[in-house]
């Protein structure tokens, strides 16, 4: 665990819970630290500025030297948990979150990732701990906490719209009109078609990672990283 001032007491006892019921070993470093420092270092810089997402992203990148850094004493691969719905519209933090050698959820999108959570629940497997994650991780909003009271619908449509809208642009190559004639609002698609496009140069810095269906990130989708070709080939601005 890597709480901030944000993480709320609640992800810490399910954090507990989860390491205990999957028998594995759970340390804890406080990022707090280096968030003031940084701060103190960026005062002069930032003054007169007001907070945004750039104090957000400060605490994924201190997130991420800490965990690459832990990768390198000990000797061991770490695995960023970036799902496909994230990578596909950029919530994520360059060499923050996205920092690992291998993604073991890059093709997943988020709603999969729930169904494949409930799904290992209800299921013993290669003789691991029944029920391993905890109901409330599963029910609970999904927040990045890094900010006061932040989930992921105050950017985001919610994942059920948007990994439908996704799986459209993604999967299918659907065009923008079929996918609003399925009945999506016209500006939420439009929206997230411009998220997909805006984050390919992510996309091109992310980890590899598993290859579950037929349009994977990174070797069965890419996109030029900017975005001037697209008024050549379809007329969008």
């Amino acid at each position: 665990m890597l709480p901030s001032r944000y993480t709320s007491p609640e992800s810490l006892e399910d954090a507990a819970a989860c390491a205990k019921a999957a028998g594995v070993a759970l340390d804890e470093i406080a990022i707090a630290p280096a968030m003031e420092a940084f701060e103190a270092m960026l005062a002069a810089s930032f003054a007169g500025r007001p907070a945004d997402i750039t104090e957000e992203n400060l605490q994924a990148r201190i997130r991420g030297v800490a965990l690459m850094a832990l990768s390198n004493k000990l000797g061991l691969m770490l695995l960023t948990t970036g799902n496909k719905s994230e990578m596909a519209v950029g919530y994520a933090t360059l060499y923050g979150d996205m920092c690992g050698g291998y993604n073991v959820l890059k093709d997943l999108y988020k709603v999969d990732v729930y169904a494949a959570c409930a799904w290992r629940n209800a299921h013993g497997a290669y003789g691991g701990p029944a029920g391993p994650i905890p109901e409330r991780i599963l029910t609970k909003p999904p927040s990045a906490e890094l900010r006061p009271n932040q989930t992921d619908q105050d950017s985001l449509p919610p994942y059920e719209k948007l990994d439908a809208i996704l799986h459209g642009l993604v999967e299918e190559e659907a065009t923008l009109d079929e996918i609003v004639a399925r009945g999506h609002d016209a500006a939420t698609v439009e929206r997230v078609q411009r998220l997909l496009y805006g984050a390919e140069y992510k996309r091109r810095q992310a980890a590899p990672g598993v290859k579950i269906g037929a349009r994977a990130f990174g070797r069965d989708r890419r996109y030029p990283l900017v975005n001037r070709f697209r008024d050549r080939v379809s007329g969008e601005g």
